[in-house]
């Protein structure tokens, strides 16, 4: 018999994430949603800023489970399959894949342990928060 070991991200190491996105957020001035999943892209932690509208629940949670299933960031994704016709009509369609930016996998040792997902301003400013999350807990971004 043989099994796996897999690393995931902790509780404390979720709170400081949000803690970061959620400062670099209040710097920007924006009401955001902020979801972190653990490694299967399952909701670990989360924060709503108070004003954040109700639509960025969804989105963050969502963005952080797309980056959590595939081991990218979101905004790679639009890259990936802008210039294919039946994959951008077809993929979009994917129940929870989002393919635009402020969802990241949140990595350790190169190992994928969990990921973030930010809604609630333009998702330039999106990413920038997700990255202040990211730099907090000393994750990589590939």
């Amino acid at each position: 018999m043989s099994s796996i070991v897999k690393r995931s991200i902790d509780h404390k190491t979720a709170e400081k994430a949000i803690a970061a996105a959620a400062a670099k957020a209040e710097e920007l001035k924006l009401k955001i949603s902020i979801a972190i999943t653990d490694d299967d892209g399952e909701l670990k932690a989360f924060r709503r800023m108070d004003g954040a509208p109700k639509l960025t629940v969804e989105i963050a949670q969502n963005k952080a489970y797309t980056s959590a299933a595939y081991g990218l960031a979101t905004h790679v994704w639009f890259d990936f399959i802008k210039n294919d016709p039946p994959l951008l009509h077809g993929i979009t369609h994917t129940p929870r894949l989002v393919v635009f930016g402020g969802g990241y996998p949140i990595k350790e040792n190169g190992e994928v342990i969990g990921a973030i997902g930010i809604s609630g301003g333009h998702y330039s400013q999106d990413m920038q928060c997700a990255q202040a999350a990211l730099d907090a807990v000393g994750s990589t971004i590939d």
